[in-house]
């Protein structure tokens, strides 16, 4: 497969180095167009060296061979890694003022773009309209990232992982189950008319973040989940074409801030168990997919304090009686529509990843759902990481799935467990399983 990788002029411009590798390592014919900007920060001979092809950046470079539309007519893919605000805006408003606009502007080719800039211009309105315009358009954009920015800051507009950059990019060529839907693939089809996103127009909701329960207007028994996870599986689903509402429960401030500089994913805040369990009862009958990854807080107090509990009353020693929270996931499976896809997550201290199986299958009995995706987490793993290792499971138990990476990328292999189990059950018409002694223990 032919596929041109645009390099637009940011510092994260090194990191789309392993996007170029990483589509070469694959088999294909990678050529790099550089901005004129991205050299300032990358050189020639390194985009030469990694794509084993001659770069150019000028539409006046071999003219005879009219280079300035023959790079995108032969495309099969394009990706332009990082793409900047700038870029972005080019795209969006068909600028061709240089190598890299008039190639995709002469491409029918499925386009990809990985922003990458600070969290303010990646807010800024005029950047979120140009990004609702290329979505509108088709075009896939991946990321960006939370996490550390130049200068110290923090927040939305990290580039993406090249994995997650390649995996995406590759993800428009091809299905769920990595059968090929380039048009090389369907005679006669055009770029344009190539089918891409297999959730298109698929109703999804999520629920992330943990919940909190007070104990008085001070404090609250909960845990450390920072809602990465959730969010990640928010942005793919909306990524791969589907209608995405969060249920978000004390998200972390950057992370509740990236879906909401989307503009294209709904966001619903919660904070306890019994609000989380309420917002997902008024949205998840309407939903085709339902993936619990909030963290809910197995007990609550029995009683909350009107004021704050303080030393002085309490003394050396303070008793906390707390009661169960709802067991949320396997009551969404009791009462889920025919044909809705429930999946649940569990995140265990186990030993080792025979154990982490164990706890999982032990689970998955309980609850009933059709996917069950386990991971284990510690003082140092999981929780608030911006990594995690994941295995999936399905109702029988049966392992359908496994990856360790960033939690954009475990994301993508939810998804693609989601739509491989979709696609299996076609032509079914019984009734969904009904989990096996459940109770209104704790929640997911």
């Amino acid at each position: 497969m032919s596929v041109v990788v645009g390099v637009s002029g940011g510092i994260a411009a090194y990191k789309a180095v392993g996007v170029v590798r990483g589509l070469v390592l694959r088999g294909h014919e990678v050529h790099v167009v550089p901005t004129e900007a991205a050299l300032r920060f990358v050189g020639a001979p390194t985009w030469e060296a990694t794509s084993r092809n001659p770069v150019h950046t000028s539409v006046f470079d071999d003219v005879a061979e009219v280079r300035h539309v023959a790079l995108g007519q032969r495309a099969d893919l394009i990706v332009v890694a990082p793409a900047t605000a700038h870029t972005l805006a080019k795209i969006a408003h068909g600028l061709s003022d240089d190598l890299l606009g008039t190639t995709i502007l002469a491409s029918t080719a499925p386009l990809v773009v990985a922003p990458a800039m600070h969290t303010e211009m990646w807010r800024n309105p005029a950047t979120v309209a140009n990004v609702d315009l290329l979505r509108s358009r088709g075009v896939t954009v991946v990321g960006p990232d939370d996490g550390p920015l130049t200068g110290g800051d923090v927040g939305p507009g990290r580039l993406s992982e090249p994995d997650d950059i390649v995996a995406a990019a590759l993800a428009r060529v091809t299905g769920p189950a990595g059968l090929d839907a380039s048009p090389a693939a369907v005679p006669g089809a055009r770029h344009e008319e190539v089918r891409v996103g297999d959730l298109d127009g698929l109703r999804v909701v999520v629920s992330a973040g943990g919940t909190r329960e007070p104990l008085d207007p001070v404090r609250f028994v909960g845990n450390r989940s920072s809602g990465k996870q959730g969010a990640a599986l928010a942005l793919a689903a909306a990524d791969r074409g589907a209608r995405v509402t969060v249920v978000g429960a004390a998200l972390d401030g950057a992370v509740r801030q990236g879906l909401v500089a989307r503009g294209d994913v709904e966001l619903v805040d919660v904070g306890t168990a019994l609000e989380l369990e309420a917002a997902l009862a008024e949205h998840a009958p309407q939903a085709d997919v339902v993936v619990m990854a909030a963290a809910v807080a197995d007990y609550r107090p029995v009683s909350v304090a009107d004021g704050k509990i303080r030393k002085d009353d309490s003394g050396d020693e303070l008793t906390v009686r707390l009661v169960r929270t709802p067991d949320v996931l396997a009551g969404l499976v009791a009462r889920r529509p025919v044909g809705q896809v429930v999946v649940g997550f569990a995140a265990e201290t186990a030993r080792d990843r025979d154990d982490l199986l164990e706890l999982g299958r032990a689970k998955q009995r309980r609850k009933g759902a059709d996917l069950l995706v386990l991971n284990r987490v510690g003082w140092t793993t999981g929780f608030g990481a911006d990594d995690t290792a994941v295995v999936v499971i399905d109702a029988d138990g049966d392992v359908v799935s496994e990856h360790a990476g960033s939690k954009s990328a475990v994301a993508g292999v939810v998804w693609d467990a989601v739509a491989s189990h979709r696609s299996a059950r076609d032509g079914r018409t019984s009734s969904p399983p009904r989990p096996q002694g459940v109770s209104t223990g704790a929640g997911a």
